[in-house]
């Protein structure tokens, strides 16, 4: 995996949810917040954080700086992915698989966040059982990680392209 410098990208960021966690102690309740921050170029590169703090916005830009720290650069095929993949993470599984222009992003809440943030324009996906948003956004981001471009695969096999769709 390669190290992406995030101070030369304009990057877009997406709040996928924020989550209020509370520790009751002697004189009452402690509330802090959770924040998960997805962030991307819209040209392929991708990452996404979490974020902790005792006020929202702090959360939010902790989250931010977490995401910068873990861009990744997925494959795409124009404006869609290669190939179908299943992603997965703990309880999360996220099918993934590309569609057609014009079809647009068939998604639900974080999968979308993921998806638009890396500059996919058409993909129709299915999260299946978890709908926790950090076991989904883990889950997508694992699948996008494993696309493997045509190019690659045909060096791999010493073929060309076209031997490889034929």
């Amino acid at each position: 995996m390669e190290f992406i410098d995030a101070s030369t990208l304009d990057l877009v960021e997406k709040v996928v949810s924020i989550n209020r966690v509370s520790k009751t102690v002697k004189g009452g309740r402690i509330f802090k917040f959770s924040a998960l921050v997805v962030v991307g170029d819209g040209a392929g590169i991708v990452g996404f954080g979490l974020g902790k703090a005792g006020e929202v916005p702090e959360a939010i830009r902790k989250g931010i700086e977490d995401a910068k720290k873990n861009l990744v650069r997925i494959n795409l095929r124009g404006t869609t992915i290669p190939h179908e993949t299943i992603g997965r993470f703990g309880a999360g599984h996220v099918i993934l698989r590309p569609a057609g222009p014009g079809t647009g992003v068939i998604a639900g809440g974080p999968v979308r966040a993921v998806v638009e943030a890396a500059g996919i324009k058409d993909i129709r996906t299915k999260c299946v059982r978890s709908n926790n948003p950090i076991n989904v956004v883990t889950a997508t981001m694992n699948g996008l990680m494993g696309l493997v471009s045509a190019e690659s695969v045909a060096a791999k096999r010493g073929k060309s392209v076209q031997e490889i769709f034929n």
